[in-house]
């Protein structure tokens, strides 16, 4: 019999590059053995009812293409299945950090023939409270950006949004009172911005969270960024981030598999790149190597 293949696509994402990629897509997937079902999505959580409804046991493996966000909710969607579906990821997107992590091909058809020769990795996926990210869980500066910039300004800018609108804010940045607790480090004080990450792009910019990064080995890499004390501090700050030389006098950077932040405040979080609820209390655990997700030989 023919395998079966779920193949869900967000429309929009990307300066909408699926709509001239599709039929070349399906047909890679076709003549490689599998029957295909073709699901584009309509709103926000479509993906995650797709995957949840029409998986198993139809199908024998799930592929989505579009954005972060969109594989976010397709990831989502499987993790809430009792039985896990092996993932294929066609990057449609304007950052991508994900697919730049695993060395998944830009071009849509590449990656689709990178997807039918099956090649796995078991790869660590985040529980955030009682919600899933793949790559990172962020708050303060910079990470509102994503979800409220508008899917037009990222089809023209691409990374460049994110940059601008993240300038544009920073006469208003705030910092939020902590108490950061793990095995690896306990710590008090008033932090600009945190990001839990099992990637080696955020944002489009590479090795920022870290060298050695494994995106199978039960740990996340956390930069935390104290609060500023003035201008000037702040860009080295900034330089230090981007650079990735750490700077220990206003930053901590560590690894763990589980971490629990509390504030005073709710502080509104993002979980790739996608708004993730504001929050006094949040409790972050890796799921070491819960998903089987299709990577490059």
């Amino acid at each position: 019999m023919r395998k079966k293949l779920l193949f869900i696509y967000n429309p929009r994402a990307g300066k909408a590059k699926i709509k001239t990629n599709l039929l070349d897509i399906i047909d890679i997937f076709t003549k490689a053995g599998y029957e295909v079902t073709a699901y584009p999505t309509q709103a926000k959580g479509d993906g995650v009812r797709a995957v949840r409804e029409r998986t198993v046991p139809f199908y024998d493996l799930v592929v989505c293409s579009g954005g972060d966000g969109t594989l976010d909710e397709v990831v989502t969607g499987m993790m809430q299945c009792e039985e896990k579906l092996p993932i294929g990821y066609v990057p449609a997107g304007s950052t991508n950090d994900f697919a730049n992590s695993l060395k998944i091909p830009k071009n849509m058809i590449t990656a689709a023939q990178m997807i039918v020769k099956e090649n796995m990795l078991d790869f660590d996926i985040g529980k955030f409270n009682e919600d899933i990210f793949v790559y990172i869980a962020a708050f303060g500066i910079f990470t509102d950006v994503s979800y409220e910039t508008p899917q037009d300004i990222k089809n023209l800018l691409g990374h460049m949004a994110y940059v601008l609108e993240g300038m544009r804010r920073l006469p208003a940045v705030k910092a939020y009172e902590l108490k950061v607790e793990s095995s690896e480090l306990s710590v008090e004080g008033e932090f600009l911005f945190g990001m839990i990450t099992n990637s080696v792009s955020v944002g489009g910019f590479k090795r920022i969270t870290g060298k050695f990064v494994q995106l199978d080995d039960g740990e996340f890499e956390v930069t935390l960024i104290k609060k500023p004390s003035n201008p000037v501090e702040l860009n080295l700050i900034m330089a230090a981030l981007l650079n990735r030389s750490i700077n220990t006098d206003c930053m901590y950077c560590f690894k763990t598999s589980y971490l629990k932040i509390t504030s005073r405040e709710e502080i509104p979080w993002t979980l790739d790149g996608e708004f993730g609820g504001k929050h006094k209390e949040v409790a972050i655990k890796n799921q070491k190597q819960a998903l089987r997700i299709v990577v490059p030989e």
